[in-house]
């Protein structure tokens, strides 16, 4: 089975991903992945630490002249700002942060909880995503993650080409398919910053080239969107996950819910064996499985919970009401949150590929899904 773990603090030595179950023989490049955590970094209305930081990942292990063993493969991302003994603990805990519930559940100082329920440990969920994600290229599967809403400003996302969604978010400050748009985002963002406040926002991930049969509907804890909606909700600030339609589904009638099926002998030699649909309400998923049509992931991100005009909190030792605590932050990190669900996301997908199709090899990969295509395609 394709997993992978992660370890350390956000101002500890380094960030670590082991990645476990990735076929042996798949060539790594490890340039695409520091592009990843580069973008991870960018987007306007990020902080101070980005200007500290530049993440590039090491490879440690797992890897033999750029190709995989099949054994574990471990990313480290070093953390420049490391500084972690030298910081003094906080005094008084921060609404939205796990500060007073991590420090009363492990009856501990608030810094052994900010350090590591911090967001910084994402820079490495980005790494093992994309390194996860070269296996998919193989496949012709690609996946693309994009704003399409922030601080309450509407982005919809737009048709076309997932090499012509990219260039256009790659135009775009804020990370979204509308770069024509981003003054007016950055005019919000701008305002909430002079007013100490933060934003959020609404990211969208698509995912295309996907077969039929990623993912069960035989146990529940096997389904497909229940596991891509749990690897989005375990983003840090992230309150919500919806899946095509997602909410918008309860409020129709199921004849404008469910997906007509239709028949185009033209696309008999593509992953959806020449079955399509006039829509894609359902998200690309049915019963926990791929339906060979595009995936379409949303994740609500809350705004961030450190304030530079703090909100009321109390002293933990005095228990007098005080502002809660400060830490360096950003002002909007909706950009970030759009690339670091593309990548959990993308790891989901790699996940139930190497589950269906197995994982000992590429090349027995690629034979396997050769196999599946061609017997589907007989029926």
């Amino acid at each position: 089975m394709l997993r992978y773990s992660t370890a350390g603090e956000s101002h500890g030595k380094t960030l670590i991903a082991l990645v476990d179950g990735l076929p042996a023989g798949m060539p790594v490049d490890v340039a695409p992945i520091n592009a990843e955590l580069a973008r991870r970094q960018g987007g306007y209305g990020r902080g101070g630490r980005q200007r500290i930081e530049t993440d590039t990942v090491d490879i440690l292990s797992g890897i033999w002249r750029g190709e995989t063993l099949g054994s574990p493969i471990a990313l480290a991302v070093k953390n420049r700002d490391y500084k972690l003994e030298r910081l003094d603990d906080l005094p008084r805990p921060r609404p939205g942060h796990g500060d007073l519930t991590g420090a009363i559940k492990y009856l501990s100082s608030i810094r052994g909880v900010l350090e590591r329920a911090s967001a910084r440990e994402t820079a490495v969920r980005v790494a093992a995503g994309a390194l996860a994600g070269q296996l998919l290229t193989h496949f012709d599967i690609q996946a693309l993650g994009y704003v399409v809403e922030l601080g309450g400003e509407s982005i919809p996302s737009v048709d076309g080409t997932i090499a012509q969604l990219r260039a256009l978010r790659d135009q775009s400050e804020v990370y979204s398919l509308r770069p024509d748009r981003d003054d007016a985002v950055k005019k919000r963002i701008d305002l909430a910053g002079k007013d100490g406040d933060t934003l959020g926002g609404v990211v969208e991930v698509r995912v295309v080239g996907l077969p039929f049969g990623l993912g069960t509907h035989a146990q529940w804890d096997r389904k497909l969107d229940g596991r891509i909606a749990q690897a989005v909700m375990a983003v840090q600030a992230i309150k919500g996950v919806e899946i095509g339609l997602g909410f918008e589904a309860a409020r129709r009638v199921g004849s404008q819910v469910h997906d007509p099926i239709q028949y185009d002998a033209t696309q008999r030699g593509q992953p959806s064996l020449g079955f399509v649909r006039p829509t894609n309400n359902a998200g690309g998923l049915e019963a926990g499985m791929t339906n060979g049509q595009p995936l379409i992931v949303r994740a609500a991100k809350k705004p961030i919970s450190t304030l530079a005009k703090p909100l009321e909190s109390i002293n933990l030792d005095t228990k007098e009401p005080e502002k809660a605590s400060y830490e360096r932050s950003d002002v909007c990190a909706v950009p970030a949150a759009s690339v670091i669900v593309e990548h959990v996301v993308a790891f989901e997908i790699a996940r139930a590929f190497v589950e269906k199709f197995g994982g000992d090899s590429l090349e027995e990969t690629k034979a396997r899904y050769a196999l599946f295509l061609q017997m589907a395609g007989a029926r």
